[in-house]
Order: C-alpha cells, then sequence, then structure tokens
C-alpha cells in the first residue's frame, strides 16, 4: 500500500509549481504501484486518482492520458535505475579491475530493481502492454544500459560496443521471468550468472582489443 500523504492546504500550501511537480511524482508513482497490481490493461485512471490522491482535474492538467501519465512514470523509473548504477560506480572509481567494478554495477542494478519492485514491473513487464510508443521507450533504456556496460568495461571498438548490447540484451532476457512471476529470488539469482558469464566473455577476448588473459 502507498505511504503518500496529501499536500498541505490553506496558509501553509506550497507554491503552484511545486504542487505541480509534487503531485506529477503521485501520480506516477501510483501508476507504478497500480500496475503492479492490476497491469496496464486492467489500471483506469480512477485507479491511480484514488491510489495518488489526486484529482481528475489535477491530473488532465499534468498529463493528456493514461498512456502519458505512464511513459512520465517509465522515464522516471528508467533514469532512478541509471542514477542508481552510477552511484555505485562512482563510490567504486578507485578500482582498477574493470570486471570488479562491473560486478558491482550489476550488483546495484539488482538492488535498484528489487528496491523500486513497482517501477520494475512497470518497466519490465507493462511496457508491451502500454503499446509500440512505450516498446521503443524500453529499447531506448536498453541502449543506455549497453553503453553503461561499455562504459565499465572500457570497450570502445564495434565488436565491444556489439558484445555489450547482447549482454544487456540477454540480462533483461532473464530479469523480466522472475520479475513477471513477482520472484525476487528468482531475480537475485540473475546476478553470479551474468558475472560469471561475462568474465567468461572477456576472457576469451569477446569484448575486442584490451580483454582477453592478462
Amino acid at each position: 500500500m502507498s505511504t503518500m500523504r496529501r499536500l498541505p492546504r490553506g496558509r501553509n500550501a506550497l507554491p503552484p509549481e511545486e504542487v505541480a511537480r509534487l503531485q506529477r511524482a503521485r501520480l506516477c508513482q501510483a501508476m507504478a504501484e497500480v500496475m503492479a497490481e492490476k497491469g496496464y490493461a486492467g489500471t483506469a485512471v480512477e485507479d491511480v486518482l484514488k491510489r495518488a490522491g489526486v484529482s481528475r482535474l489535477s491530473f488532465y492538467r499534468l498529463f493528456d492520458s493514461k498512456i502519458d501519465c505512464f511513459m512520465a512514470a517509465l522515464d522516471g523509473s528508467a533514469g532512478r535505475l541509471l542514477e542508481r548504477v552510477a552511484e555505485a560506480l562512482g563510490s567504486s572509481g578507485a578500482v582498477a579491475d574493470p570486471l570488479e567494478r562491473y560486478e558491482r554495477g550489476v550488483a546495484a542494478y539488482l538492488d535498484a530493481l528489487e528496491a523500486e519492485w513497482p517501477s520494475t514491473r512497470l518497466c519490465l513487464v507493462e511496457t508491451y502492454a502500454a503499446g509500440p510508443r512505450a516498446v521503443a521507450h524500453r529499447n531506448d533504456f536498453h541502449q543506455a544500459m549497453a553503453e553503461v556496460h561499455a562504459d565499465i568495461l572500457g570497450v570502445t571498438d564495434e565488436v565491444g560496443l556489439l558484445a555489450c548490447r547482447m549482454v544487456t540484451a540477454a540480462i533483461i532476457a532473464l530479469i523480466t521471468a522472475p520479475v513477471a512471476e513477482n520472484d525476487r529470488e528468482g531475480l537475485r539469482a540473475v546476478g553470479p550468472k551474468v558475472i560469471d558469464h561475462v568474465r567468461l566473455l572477456w576472457n576469451r577476448g569477446a569484448f575486442g582489443p584490451g580483454t582477453g588473459p592478462g
């Protein structure tokens, strides 16, 4: 159940632009929470309004439709996942070994997925039900994740970049099933498998020049 609180009214009311920002955030959070329970097709705008404690008038001041709110929630969720990974990598800046940095990045990614479960389901499961616009946005996120893989591993040539895209696609496929089944343990089990396989690919030189046995 959501822990969102209503905005203050009266003499302590917030400025209109801050109210709009907070309402937008509440609606996006509510969208993810309700869809985690009902799915995209089963979620109505009214469900989101009740969960967020926001009026219909306020909703349509901020969004044109359900899919518009969904896209905002999707964008925010993807951004937070990337931020969590970036923070984990920033805290390990002194780690020279790219494979060790990669392991920390994977751990941070899985931590973020588990910590924001409704948003994770929205990103990985409900995008297909939401239609082509959402799927295209998800694909953009996957490309951004592939670029994060490349940055961590220090690969820049086409061979390495293709390997990063393939690994990213494999990870998404592996984690989507347990997320769809609400299997958190299954999600956690993906991490060691991915790390071991990336080490194997690295040692075989699959990420291009500079990789392989030292």
